[in-house]
């Protein structure tokens, strides 16, 4: 069969600093910056990443691929208009040309929770305007990233979406597969599949989420317990469970079940089941942070130069959800507590990066370093700080999140203050992957303290070398604690926290 394949992906924190623009689209960072036309085929080999996945399974299975466009940007405040609007017009231009020379399917690679400035729900917006496109009987398959904030438009628009199950995120190279099987199944005469969505009424701490910690761990192995069962009289094709991304302030946030099978009774057995079994847990997802100041303390306390690192997963600052990767607050609290051996990474400030830069390797220099976006309330920190290595940036990481893929990192400089190291880049990226520090000359395993610009992905690299792992509330636009933020468009009765206060409007 001849298949059309794009994607556009954005993870939206609306209480972020910075939005979305066309040229945050454009940049490579860890995945590919925009592709367009017969480059995507290739752009993507060896990359954990959705799309890969659906392109490797559907060469194998003898597809043509016709391709759109597809772009994905850091997580941040909203997407503009002009850079939806630009984009959608070359994703349904491209969509024309293929449907001109003859398609039988879309696949579209997509996130799940994009917010843009004139649409709540991004990705319904999208497959919205694919459908009224391709018409209602083509297969629209589309994969989606396990914090999809998911709504009842996207599930009525699409035959099937088929969300990760794993966080950190190792399996989205996987999860293009099996929506590439999906596609082939109903091209192979599967019937149109009945579907089942349930939202769940409280939202779930973005790092209570990991699947390698409970209770996620055995709901998440009970979704896979569904694929291709028996229920109700009809067999489960796929579930799905999307914890959803507590950072919007919007009416869908939240998490979602979702489940496609040959009868209406099997879908809404297995999605009843799934919802079930995530509310009877929901006082097992409350998790304890840790200030800055407590876990530094604890840190230099209670590390060695045995055993591996203590990990401080700066979670507020992750770039991943919307943090712009430059607040200080643990930073300085390393200085003022005299930390030894320890690391910190990735830091973004591309002035004091290419600051140290121009002075080399091996001088000594005063810096304003970080606090440069307003992510947090707090001034830089006004230090001397040693050059130690500078860089530019490029490296492969090999760690099972981001492995496969070619950063960039611009500029890039390892700075120290006694004890106490800084990896100062100049773009934007979550800390998920070891070759980040050692691509700058610091092994992390022999590190005794070491922080991350993180909530959960770093544990995929970082957990096996990691002593101890603490979660850390430190000054950054990705609130952890969700009752601190100013919501004003969630749906009435959704609890902010697991067993806390409902959102009364």
């Amino acid at each position: 069969m001849r298949l059309a394949v794009g994607g556009f992906q954005h993870e939206t924190n609306t209480f972020a600093p910075t939005k979305a623009d066309f040229d945050a689209f454009m940049q490579p960072d860890s995945w590919p910056g925009l592709q367009r036309g017969q480059e995507l085929l290739t752009a993507f080999d060896g990359m954990n990443i959705p799309i890969a996945g659906f392109l490797d399974a559907a060469k194998a299975s003898g597809h043509d691929i016709l391709p759109l466009v597809w772009c994905s940007a850091t997580p941040s405040a909203p997407v503009t208009t002009d850079a939806f609007e630009r984009i959608m017009a070359m994703m349904i231009d491209d969509l024309r040309r293929a449907i001109s020379v003859g398609i039988e399917g879309v696949y579209l690679d997509l996130h799940g929770a994009m917010v843009t400035e004139a649409h709540d729900d991004g990705e319904g917006e999208i497959l919205a305007r694919v459908r009224a496109v391709i018409g209602p009987d083509m297969p629209l398959v589309a994969s989606l990233d396990l914090h999809a904030n998911v709504s009842g438009r996207m599930v009525e628009e699409a035959d099937a979406l088929i969300a990760y199950r794993t966080y950190p995120h190792v399996d989205m190279r996987e999860t293009g597969a099996r929506a590439e099987a999906h596609m082939t199944a109903i091209l192979s005469g599967l019937p149109r599949q009945a579907k089942a969505f349930r939202k769940l009424n409280y939202i779930i701490p973005l790092t209570a989420q990991c699947t390698l910690i409970e209770p996620t761990a055995h709901i998440y192995a009970r979704v896979a317990h569904f694929d291709g069962r028996i229920l109700g009289n009809g067999e489960v094709s796929v579930a799905s469970f999307a914890t959803g991304f507590p950072p919007a302030d919007i009416a869908m946030n939240g998490p979602s079940v979702f489940a496609y099978a040959d009868t209406d009774a099997a879908a809404q057995d297995a999605v009843g089941q799934l919802a079930d079994l995530i509310e009877k847990n929901e006082a097992r997802f409350a998790e304890k942070l840790w200030s800055a100041r407590e876990a530094v303390t604890h840190a230099i306390e209670s590390s060695s130069d045995a055993g591996g690192p203590v990990v401080l997963a700066d979670t507020q600052d992750n770039p991943g959800a919307g943090g712009n990767g430059d607040t200080v607050g643990i930073l300085r609290e390393l200085i003022l507590q005299d930390a030894r051996n320890a690391a910190l990474g990735v830091l973004y400030d591309p002035e004091s990066a290419a600051a140290a830069a121009e002075a080399g390797e091996g001088a000594r220099i005063v810096l304003q370093l970080g606090a440069k976006t307003g992510g947090a309330d707090e001034p830089p920190v006004h230090a001397t700080f040693d050059v130690v290595r500078v860089g530019s940036g490029n490296f492969l990481a090999t760690g099972p999140f981001y492995g496969g893929s070619h950063m960039s990192l611009g500029t890039t400089v390892l700075l120290r203050r006694g004890g106490v190291h800084v990896v100062v880049a100049s773009r934007k990226a979550q800390c998920a992957d070891q070759e980040m520090f050692r691509h700058v000359g610091i092994e992390p395993k022999a590190m005794r303290v070491l922080v991350v610009k993180s909530s959960v992905h770093f544990r995929a690299d970082f957990g096996p070398i990691a002593r101890e792992v603490l979660v850390v509330e430190s000054p950054g636009p990705n609130i952890a604690d969700m009752t601190k933020l100013p919501f004003r468009h969630l749906r009435k009765g959704l609890r902010l926290t697991p067993m806390g206060p409902a959102f009364q409007g």
